[in-house]
This record gives C-alpha cells, sequence and structure tokens, in this order.
C-alpha cells in the first residue's frame, strides 16, 4: 500500500509533463486566418513553404506559430491634405487590403505582424497627399473624384506590391472643404448653371425666329408665284367653267351674259 503512492507520483508527473507538451504543440487556425512557423533550433521564420492553412496541426513544442487574418480587411482613414493652391482640405478614404498569402513568410520575416500601421497607412497617406496635391478645389468639390480614387489607389497599389500587401479596392468616401471655399464654387457652380441656361433659351429663341422667317418667305415666295400665274385670259376662263356649272345646276337662276365687268356673266337667282 505504501508502494501505490510512490509508483502514482512519476505517473501524475509524467502525465502533467505530456499534456503541458500537447498544449505547446497544437495549433488551432481559425477560418479566415493562416500561420507563419518559426523554428526555433532551425532557419527561423519558414519562408520557402506554404504558410499553415485552416485546422488542427502539431509542431515542436520550442517552435511558434504566428497567426494572421488572410482575409479582406477594411482601413478607414481620416486625412488632412493640401490641394494644388494650398488649401486645406480632409478626405475620408477606405482601403480594401488583404496579405499576399503565399508571402506571408515573407511579410512576418520582412515587416511583421503589425504591417498595417507599418506600411499600409503610410503608404495611403503619402499616396493621397501626392495625388490631391495635383487638383485645385472645384476640381475635388465636382468632377475629378472619380479619377482622384482611381489616381491614390494606384499610387498606393505601386508601393505596397513590393511589401507582400494586395491592395483591392480605394474608395474616397467624402471631401470636405473649407466651407467658405465650399459656399465660393457653389455660387460659381449656380452661375455657371444659370448661364448655361440662358444661352441655350438664346439658341432655342434664334432658331424659333429662324423656321418662322423661312416659312415666312415660302408664303411670300407662294403667292408671289401665283399671282404671276393669274391672267386676265385665266380668270375669264376660269369664270366661263364655272357659269357652265351652275346652268347645269337644277336650282332656278337667271344668267345674264356679257353684263358684268370684263364681260363675266352676271348670275341672278333666289338661292
Amino acid at each position: 500500500m505504501e508502494k501505490l503512492p510512490k509508483i502514482g507520483l512519476p505517473i501524475l508527473i509524467g502525465i502533467i509533463i505530456l499534456v503541458i507538451v500537447v498544449a505547446k504543440s497544437a495549433v488551432t487556425i481559425d477560418s479566415g486566418e493562416a500561420g507563419v512557423l518559426f523554428k526555433t533550433f532551425g532557419e527561423g521564420v519558414v519562408v520557402d513553404e506554404p504558410p499553415m492553412g485552416e485546422g488542427f496541426h502539431i509542431v515542436a513544442p520550442w517552435n511558434k506559430v504566428y497567426i494572421y487574418e488572410v482575409r479582406q480587411q477594411e482601413l478607414f482613414e481620416k486625412m488632412k491634405v493640401l490641394s494644388s493652391n494650398g488649401l486645406e482640405i480632409q478626405i475620408d478614404a477606405s482601403a480594401w487590403y488583404e496579405p499576399v498569402y503565399n508571402e506571408l513568410g515573407n511579410l512576418h520575416q520582412s515587416i511583421g505582424q503589425g504591417y498595417l500601421q507599418r506600411v499600409i497607412q503610410p503608404a495611403i497617406r503619402s499616396a493621397a497627399r501626392s495625388v490631391i496635391g495635383r487638383y485645385t478645389p472645384d476640381d475635388l468639390y465636382s468632377t475629378k473624384r472619380d479619377a482622384i480614387q482611381v489616381e491614390i489607389f494606384q499610387e498606393t497599389k505601386k508601393i505596397l506590391d513590393k511589401q507582400y500587401v494586395q491592395l483591392n479596392e480605394v474608395l474616397v468616401r467624402d471631401v470636405t472643404l473649407p466651407p467658405t471655399i465650399k459656399e465660393a464654387i457653389e455660387r460659381k457652380l449656380k452661375q455657371e448653371q444659370e448661364s448655361l441656361e440662358y444661352e441655350f433659351r438664346l439658341v432655342t429663341a434664334e432658331k424659333e425666329a429662324e423656321k418662322q422667317i423661312i416659312e415666312a418667305e415660302g408664303k411670300a415666295q407662294a403667292n408671289k408665284i401665283l399671282s404671276a400665274s393669274l391672267t386676265d385670259k385665266i380668270l375669264q376662263d376660269k369664270g366661263i367653267e364655272a357659269t357652265i356649272k351652275l346652268s347645269e345646276s337644277p336650282n332656278s337662276k337667271v344668267i345674264v351674259i356679257g353684263s358684268g365687268d370684263s364681260g363675266m356673266p352676271i348670275i341672278l337667282g333666289n338661292q
């Protein structure tokens, strides 16, 4: 009976050590994550193999695994930048990014898990300052915002492509101008709109006037041609034709030949 505790103590110690070893060796990587293996007694960060994928893994207890989120993530930035004429402008922008999966080892070795603060934020801020500095507040307020968004994306991506980070999109959500500048731009745009509207009314009125002139000239020309074609002989012939038709009518009438001006018949009747 006295020997049982002496035998059971080493077993208990062994079980405890085994549990500790298994706990130190077991690594669970969740969905949307990947692991970078660090070999303490080897070459350090493993860069020539794919990262550890999702699921349960067993590693040597003296090695370490660094977990990275590999899903698309969003960075929201409020930046104060200067326009081409030196005015301070606030830009609200979002960047969609993710680490390059097969380059996680290089990312961890060269930059580390703080790559958002070390690389992405400085890159997008630098690109925004560079791009906005080429435009005036008028451009930012009106038609050039989409072009500015594309340029910020392109310049940021150019930087991040060398840092094992994939940039998917940059969205300029809002541009805030100084109140006085915003009001001046709005007044200018309103005046331009009113000017365009006035020019449109002038062009419309001018076209209507031209239409009326053309119609009047056409009518005048038609009347001139008609007047030139109506000679006395033609009028007499038309009168004779009308007289013949009236004489054939059953209505009672009296026709006096040669009693009117120019010898035209005079028609008398009760209808």
